[in-house]
């Protein structure tokens, strides 16, 4: 973890989780084509017509349980997701874990992290829907 400490974390993370109506297998398959080193260079286009380059560095893959990525782009954060197997059903939890509660509010704040999360877990479930 770049600075900071796992001490204190609820004022630096965002989480959400989400139960998906489709069993952990698929939903590992459609999210997961990385190794531990892989990277992630990609843009996201805001609602504002600006663009923002992220990248990402996958830390740690445990199939189909758990992914762990860092966002090394500013602001740097790690970002885990749990697939939990609920029989037919998957609950997924992301726990986004900044360095400083500086620097989650400014994510919350100016790049509307929380509902950016949210709305993706949607593209997600739509996409499993079609899949599945």
């Amino acid at each position: 973890m770049a600075q900071g400490t796992l001490a204190n974390v609820e004022d630096r993370e965002i989480t959400d989780t989400r139960v998906v109506n489709a069993p952990r297998e698929l939903i590992w398959k459609v999210w997961t084509d990385v190794k531990v080193g892989g990277e992630w260079v990609h843009t996201m286009h805001g609602p504002d017509g600006r663009d923002y380059p992220n990248r990402i560095v996958y830390k740690e893959l445990v199939e189909p349980e758990r992914i762990v990525y860092e966002h090394i782009s500013s602001p740097w954060h790690r970002t885990t997701v749990t697939f939990e197997d609920l029989g037919g059903k998957t609950k997924l939890t992301f726990q986004m874990l900044f360095e400083t509660a500086e620097h989650k509010r400014k994510i919350v704040e100016e790049y509307k992290a929380v509902e950016g999360l949210s709305q993706t877990l949607g593209r997600l479930e739509d996409y499993l829907a079609k899949v599945s």
